[in-house]
């Protein structure tokens, strides 16, 4: 019989409030707006710990979400390349340029590739998908392949 290797998953779910402006968008989404975002974090390990974890979740809880609360949460997130950037940062230094349009599949791809490998370094998982609930009715992922 051939041996399958496998991984643990587990998800933590945690919520920000944020705005954003999806740069020509053609519809409303061209509008600076906010949304209350649900971000479901999938970790992977391909062992478990001494307790039988992946890892205790409120080590994720102190590293994604303390760098969600810290980086994005009531902050205006808009694309480096925005027009509009340059000018809401003068009357807000808080405003966040990141180096895509950010729709939620765009945030969902900055934590899982630039983000995460930097917050999980030394520590024996990997952030491999994050779901982003936009609205109540919508929402994007972003997970790496295999």
């Amino acid at each position: 019989m051939k041996s399958v290797m496998g991984n643990y998953q587990i998800v933590r779910k945690h919520e920000i409030h944020c705005g954003h402006r999806v740069y020509q968008h053609e519809n409303k989404c061209n509008n600076l707006h906010g949304h209350s975002y649900i971000f479901h974090l999938k970790c992977v390990s391909k062992d478990l710990d001494s307790l039988g974890r992946v890892i205790d979740f409120a080590v994720i809880k102190d590293i994604v979400c303390k760098w969600l609360d810290d980086n994005w949460d009531h902050k205006m997130i808009l694309w480096e390349d925005d027009p509009m950037l340059p000018e809401l940062s003068k009357l807000d230094p808080s405003v966040v340029s990141i180096p895509y349009n950010p729709t939620a599949e765009n945030l969902a791809r900055h934590l899982v590739e630039n983000i995460a490998p930097t917050l999980f370094v030394g520590l024996p998982i990997s952030l491999t998908e994050v779901n982003i609930e936009e609205t109540s009715k919508c929402s994007a992922s972003y997970a790496i392949s295999n």
